[in-house]
C-alpha cells in the first residue's frame, strides 16, 4: 500500500471548491428491464473501455455532471445508473432478495459490456467491492472513494460508529455529507446538490453477496484505489489508510478541502487522481 496527498499539479483545492460542472458530452438514456426489476442508466457509449460510475447513497446516476465529460473526452465509455428505487429505477419484484452486485452484472450483461472500470462513491463502493472478489475477471480496477465498503470488522466498526454518535443522525444531510469549506465557498453547489438529492429518493436495502473481512481485502485481485477527503465525517484519512494496509497493491489519496462528497467538492483532484490510476489498468 502506498499513500499520497495531491499536490497543487493535481489541480487548485481552493479555486476547485467553486468549479461549475463542464457541458455534458453526449450520452444515451435509458432504462434497462432485466427481469427482476428496471433501473435507469446513461451510457456515453464508444470503443473505450467501461467505466462504471457507482453512485452514494445519498444521490442517483444525476450525481456525476463532473466526471461525465472529463472521463468521455478521456477516451472511456461511461456509464451509470441509478439503483433500485432511486431516480426513476424501480423496486422490482424481489426488493427484499435480490443483491445490488447481481444488479450491477444483469446491466453490464444489458449493455453487453464484459470487463469494466469500477468507480465507487460511498455506498456505491460496497457494491463494487463485492462484484470485485466475486468476479476479479471482471474488473480491471477498483476506486472506492469516501467508502466504509461494508467491512465488517468489530474494531472497525466500533470505531466509525463512535465517531458518529447518535446526534450525527439528527444533522442536516448537507452536513454530513459536503465539508465546512464546499459549503462556505459554493452555496450554490451546495443547492444543486440537495436538489440531486431530494430527487434521487431511498432506495432499497443493499444486500451484498461476501462477507467483507481482513481476509477477503488480503485476496482482493483488482488493483484497487482509496480515496477520502481530509474533512470526510464518515471515512477520515486514518481510518482508510487502516483499510489500504489490508489491501494489496492499492493506493490511498487523501483530497484536500473536502468531505464525503469528493467527485462533486474536488472534481479536478477527483478526476485527474482517477483517470491516472485507471489509465495504466487499461487493456493494451
Amino acid at each position: 500500500m502506498t499513500s499520497a496527498t495531491p499536490s497543487l499539479q493535481d489541480g487548485d483545492p481552493i479555486k476547485g471548491l467553486t468549479t461549475p460542472p463542464p457541458p455534458p458530452v453526449a450520452m444515451v438514456e435509458g432504462v434497462a428491464d432485466l427481469g427482476n426489476t428496471k433501473l435507469w442508466y446513461w451510457d456515453t457509449g464508444g470503443p473505450g473501455t467501461a467505466v462504471v460510475l457507482l453512485h452514494p447513497g445519498s444521490g442517483s446516476g444525476e450525481f456525476y455532471p463532473y466526471q461525465q465529460p472529463a472521463f468521455a473526452k478521456a477516451g472511456y465509455r461511461v456509464i451509470s445508473y441509478s439503483r433500485r428505487g432511486q431516480y426513476k429505477s424501480e423496486r422490482g419484484t424481489d426488493a427484499d432478495t435480490y443483491f445490488a452486485a447481481d444488479d450491477l452484472l444483469n446491466l453490464m450483461r444489458y449493455l453487453n459490456v464484459e470487463k469494466f472500470h469500477v468507480v465507487g462513491n460511498a455506498l456505491g463502493g460496497y457494491i463494487g467491492l463485492d462484484v470485485a472478489i466475486s468476479h476479479p475477471e471482471r474488473v480491471l480496477s477498483l476506486v472506492l472513494a469516501c467508502s466504509m465498503m461494508g467491512i465488517s470488522e468489530p474494531e472497525y466498526t466500533r470505531t466509525l460508529q463512535s465517531l458518529r454518535p447518535k446526534a450525527f443522525s439528527d444533522l442536516p444531510v448537507e452536513l454530513k455529507e459536503l465539508g465546512p469549506s464546499y459549503r462556505a465557498a459554493n452555496p450554490s453547489g451546495v443547492a444543486e446538490w440537495k436538489k440531486l438529492h431530494e430527487r434521487a429518493g431511498t432506495g432499497s436495502p443493499v444486500r451484498l453477496r461476501n462477507k467483507i473481512t481482513w481476509p477477503a481485502l488480503a485476496n482482493l485481485k483488482a488493483p484497487t484505489l482509496l480515496v477520502t477527503g481530509d474533512a470526510d465525517l464518515w471515512i477520515p484519512p486514518y481510518m482508510l489508510r487502516q483499510v489500504g494496509e489490508k489491501i494489496p497493491n492499492s493506493k490511498v489519496v487523501v483530497v484536500p478541502n473536502s468531505g464525503h462528497a469528493v467527485q462533486w467538492e474536488q472534481p479536478e483532484i477527483f478526476n485527474n487522481t482517477v483517470l491516472d490510476f485507471i489509465r495504466t489498468k487499461s487493456p493494451g
